[in-house]
């Protein structure tokens, strides 16, 4: 079934080809006006009881415009679309009641986040409708963006593109200079496709392409054509890629940017750069400059897809505005980003000479080193403690992208190269270009639970929903794993 997909959509793009679509695209995006004002999701109240901040998120139907005169049906977390950015102070201990107001089982996993298995919100933490669950961890990691978003088994997908996904910001002890008041100087951006059918309802294409559904109208935070009154000289934008298929290249026309941090937290340095690539579940955050008076836009360019088979046909043409930026006619004084180490620097640095396993992992049609995701399967045992590098391979000219739960990793090397600068950061997820060796370095510390597994998958959500995804559990030294509970696998054939 996936290899007659595959093979059907790579005969439609090499049609396409043959009729000379070079520079060209199948998946265009709308052009917008930017007359709608940007909307910044609320920070979410909490309460402390007895040394634990604890929030409450509900997911609902509700209805969203996007389009003009249309009621869009959307999914939300305390609204109609998208949720609440939570934040809270690394030492901290935080629980989450999350109640199910939704028609179907859903799931909520915080993406990027150090936390047991059994609070990590994947598919064998689903919450039936009308229940409410409780997740509680002490939040132990550096400074950084993550998120939260749903990972049911097999409709993570649909779940994600109906709404389902809000920010979590963790702040540490490192002495910062960065633009960082919430939503005046330090602004979440959330940017997703969407394609809508002709009844102005969202649409999951079903057609074979790949890598998913491309939409043709982008917005931020939910806001089609969004623009954002600035008031300071620097503004710092949080940039989630949320969409379930699209990879974004973004970045100004006429200013370079300073890439401060990425999925895990902060470089080592402000980086210049052009654009930055980002592929589904990846985040980075960026200080732009702005004089008073000044008008620009955070575009999309075309993105570097690797050796992809036809670049034109998954988006790799694909040029488009996404936000503008207003600046007042007078701007407040902002120093230039800088920032120092961490008090936890020491305890949170990853040693290459003390691997202890070397693992290696294969992206092929649907399937991981061959097998598609079984919940009742474990397919790697990690011992607490170890350092580990992790070798992985997307061996089709298809998209993919991979993410590890629990830790956050650093790219080593890719082709026995290091890692472009704007790599060399924490990441939790990374785009893998076809044909090339990512290696990953991870330690895995606390938490060693032998029957509730963390998951490793393509971040591109349809892959994942169709299978292409593993299981492994932390346990103590020579322990072995236990059977998880039953679950639904994704047996059949591959032809």
């Amino acid at each position: 079934m996936i290899r007659r997909r595959l093979l059907a959509a790579l005969g439609s793009v090499l049609v396409l080809s043959g009729c000379g679509a070079v520079g060209l695209s199948v998946t265009p995006v709308t052009v917008q006006d930017f007359t709608n004002e940007l909307v910044v999701p609320p920070l979410a109240e909490s309460r402390v009881v007895d040394g634990t901040r604890i929030f409450t998120l509900t997911a609902k139907q509700g209805r969203s415009r996007f389009l003009p005169g249309t009621d869009t049906r959307t999914w939300g977390f305390d609204g109609a679309h998208l949720g609440p950015t939570l934040r809270a102070e690394r030492g901290e201990r935080v629980a989450v009641e999350v109640t199910n107001a939704l028609p179907e089982p859903t799931s909520v996993h915080w993406h990027g986040m150090h936390l047991p298995a059994r609070m990590d919100g994947g598919p064998h933490q689903e919450i039936p409708p009308g229940d409410t669950w409780r997740p509680e961890w002490t939040v132990d990691q550096p400074a950084a963006t993550l998120w939260y978003h749903p990972h049911p088994h097999g409709v993570s997908e649909e779940h994600v593109y109906r709404g389902l996904a809000g920010m979590f910001l963790i702040d540490d002890d490192a002495p910062v200079q960065l633009p960082h008041t919430y939503g005046v100087d330090d602004i979440p951006v959330i940017v997703q496709d969407k394609l809508f059918d002709t009844a102005g309802q969202l649409e999951l294409a079903d057609d074979g392409s790949e890598p998913g559904t491309l939409g043709n109208v982008v917005m931020a935070n939910g806001t089609v054509g969004a623009y954002r009154d600035v008031t300071t000289e620097r503004v710092r934008l949080r940039l989630l890629n949320g969409s379930t298929a699209r990879t974004y290249s973004l970045g100004f026309t006429d200013r370079r940017i300073d890439l401060v941090a990425t999925d895990g937290g902060l470089l080592d340095a402000p980086l210049s750069v052009e654009r930055v690539r980002l592929a589904p579940g990846e985040r980075a955050e960026i200080v732009v400059a702005l004089t008073p008076g000044d008008t620009t836009r955070l575009r999309s360019f075309p993105v570097d897809l690797g050796d992809v088979a036809a670049p034109f046909a998954m988006g790799g043409n694909d040029a488009f505005d996404v936000l503008e930026l207003r600046a007042a006619p007078e701007l407040a004084s902002t120093p230039p980003p800088s920032w120092g180490p961490s008090a936890h620097a020491p305890n949170d640095a990853l040693d290459e000479t003390a691997v202890a396993t070397t693992r290696t992992f294969e992206l092929q049609e649907r399937t991981i080193n061959g097998q598609r995701m079984d919940m009742s399967r474990i397919d790697e045992v990690v011992t607490i403690g170890h350092t580990e590098m992790w070798e992985v391979r997307n061996a089709l000219p298809m998209p993919h992208s991979f993410h590890v739960h629990d830790v956050q990793f650093a790219i080593v090397s890719i082709d026995a190269s290091p890692p472009p600068p704007d790599l060399a950061g924490r990441k939790d997820t990374v785009y893998l270009e076809p044909n090339r060796t990512y290696r990953l370095l991870m330690r895995f510390d606390d938490y060693p639970d032998p029957a509730t597994p963390y998951m490793y998958h393509c971040h591109m959500l349809l892959h994942e929903d169709e299978g292409m995804m593993g299981q492994f559990v932390v346990v103590l030294p020579g322990m072995p794993a236990a059977a998880p509970a039953p679950g639904v696998g994704h047996g059949g054939h591959h032809d």
